[in-house]
């Protein structure tokens, strides 16, 4: 008896045994086999008229069976894959269709999937990066979901949506002298304590103050019918506004002076630590400067993404030293594993590693008859590699202590820190700090309190949300927070709504030493920030590549999600 293997048919048939079968399958549905002849299989005798929504041809009567009822014929047009038929299977094995069924269906995924990650090799790449945060400790130090407080956040977030059980009512219409006293408290860094929890919070006016001093921050430039954040893919919302410095040499030098000498004041803050921290926004990468103590590092520290190789060769050229701590922490990691190398892991190969890679071939003393690649081809895939990590996240570059300076006066003379065609041309980048700094605009984030009915299980329920809206920076976060912590009895939840680019900047860098925090928040002291505010961005960055994006506190415990 002849074997039976899937996807191959070893019984060969003559044309007219092939032509006698077929003539068989074509008889009626109702009428009996001979012997040997086995059933159809299912696949091929239900004809494909359900799925293609065809009708089948009325059949002829039949006068084989003596009976001559009309029976119902077989759609010719059922056959889709244009191939003919073939002999039935023997008794002992499923026929041909159920064995290919499976493996068909199963090939054709499969194929799918290696045309995809032929097709998107960088894609495949940069998602098994995105799934390995870096962080520099240990797993045992990573802080719960569920704790006391949150980790800090150094991702600008555009929007922040709280929902309580409890209304917000306390948050509308602030009266003339809360409003005041609340920019006297920001203006004076004056601290406010408030109780665990509040009876009446429409009535606390220290609540309402403190509330109208979490929502201000400093802005340059300032323009009234210009959003100056974000920056970053900003131009569909900024098109048809008014530029009179698009085309106006002379306005745009103005402008760049008067943006150099509030960047240059910022600076000084940092660097003298009355400001902790300050963001520039450009119209294609964000910098995040960041006072010594903070973000796990005794030095001043600043942070760029993304960047280009062009961004990253021009810092070279003007000597200032940085390194990229995803790609470094990556490709050693790789290394060790003995995987191979992805694109962004070798940007981690020295020079002196790919001369040392052909000393094999002077040992064996074939170095003449082996031809190597030449310096221009090694270059040349170099910047091959380069060029593709640009724009990502992995891009990120760290810059640490004096280099920060060099970096200021980098940035100050950049020519591409500006765009010189479309709605964003000629306009400085955004600078945004918690404090005041020569040149700044005091600006307010908008909130507004809504009150909608809910559906529960029986009966509708009052559902009350407290919505804010701007540049939200990483201080306003934990403020917020704290406050709300107070007025709605330590029961909310947030939905937190992150600027992208900047999400990359919640991760650790190479730390040299250990900080003491008690000697972090005595030299910051005088930052402008609460201590309970300080106390939470001093800590060390454990969100890795991703940032806080649903915050739920019940019982005065928080749980968040990243």
């Amino acid at each position: 008896m002849a074997f039976s293997v899937p996807g191959y048919s070893p019984n060969f048939k003559k044309p007219p045994e092939t032509l006698r079968l077929r003539r068989k399958r074509v008889r009626s549905l109702g009428a009996a086999l001979p012997p040997g002849e086995p059933p159809e299989p299912a696949a091929r005798r239900a004809p494909l008229a359900d799925r293609l929504s065809l009708r089948p041809f009325p059949a002829a009567a039949s006068g084989s069976d003596g009976g001559g009822s009309a029976t119902v014929g077989r759609n010719p047009f059922a056959c889709l894959d244009n191939r003919p038929p073939v002999a039935a299977e023997p008794h002992d094995g499923p026929s041909r269709d159920q064995q290919e069924a499976p493996s068909r269906f199963l090939d054709s995924n499969q194929e799918n999937d290696l045309l995809w990650e032929e097709k998107f090799p960088e894609r495949t790449a940069v998602n098994e990066l995105l799934q390995t945060p870096h962080v520099s400790f240990s797993e045992s130090d990573i802080p719960s979901s569920e704790s006391t407080e949150l980790p800090v956040d150094w991702s600008i977030k555009t929007r922040l949506l709280f929902t309580s059980s409890q209304p917000f009512t306390w948050a509308d219409h602030l009266k003339a002298q809360e409003e005041a006293q609340g920019v006297v408290q920001h203006c004076r860094s004056t601290e406010v304590t408030l109780p665990q929890s509040i009876q009446d919070p429409k009535l606390c006016t220290e609540l309402r103050c403190a509330f109208q001093q979490s929502l201000i921050y400093w802005l340059h430039p300032a323009f009234p019918w210009l959003s100056m954040f974000p920056r970053i893919g900003a131009d569909r919302k900024m098109a048809g506004k008014a530029s009179p410095w698009s085309n106006d040499e002379t306005l745009q030098h103005v402008l760049m002076s008067d943006w150099s000498v509030s960047f240059t004041s910022l600076y000084n803050l940092l660097k003298t630590k009355l400001c902790p921290y300050f963001y520039i926004c450009t119209y294609q990468f964000t910098v995040l400067f960041r006072a010594a103590g903070l973000g796990g590092n005794d030095v001043i520290t600043a942070l760029i993404s993304p960047t280009t190789r062009g961004i990253r060769e021009a810092m070279k050229n003007e000597g200032i030293e940085f390194s990229l701590p995803l790609i470094k922490a990556n490709g050693h990691k790789k290394k060790a594993s003995g995987t191979s190398l992805g694109h962004g892991e070798e940007q981690a190969i020295s020079d002196e590693d790919e001369e040392e890679s052909f000393s094999w071939l002077e040992e064996m003393g074939v170095q003449d008859k082996i031809k190597k690649p030449d310096i221009l081809s090694i270059k040349l895939r170099k910047e091959k590699h380069e060029v593709q990590m640009d724009h990502r996240p992995e891009s990120v570059v760290l810059v640490k202590g004096t280099n920060t300076f060099t970096l200021l006066n980098f940035l100050i003379n950049c020519k591409s820190l500006i765009a010189t065609s479309g709605p964003q041309a000629g306009l400085p980048p955004t600078l945004l700090s918690p404090v005041a700094f020569r040149g700044a605009t005091m600006q307010m984030l908008k909130a507004r309190s809504i009150n909608v009915k809910a559906q529960g299980l029986s009966e509708y329920k009052d559902q009350f949300s407290l919505e804010i809206t701007g540049p939200i920076m990483p201080h306003c976060l934990y403020s917020m927070t704290t406050l709300l912590k107070s007025s709605q009895s330590g029961s909310f939840s947030a939905g937190l709504y992150t600027h992208e680019p900047t999400v990359v900047f919640n991760i650790c860098p190479p730390m040299d030493k250990v900080l003491d925090k008690a000697t972090v928040h005595e030299e910051l002291a005088n930052c402008g920030l609460h201590p309970k505010t300080l106390h939470q961005i001093s800590q060390t960055p454990v969100l890795g590549k991703s940032s806080l994006r649903n915050v739920e506190m019940s019982g005065y415990i928080y749980n968040w999600r990243s």
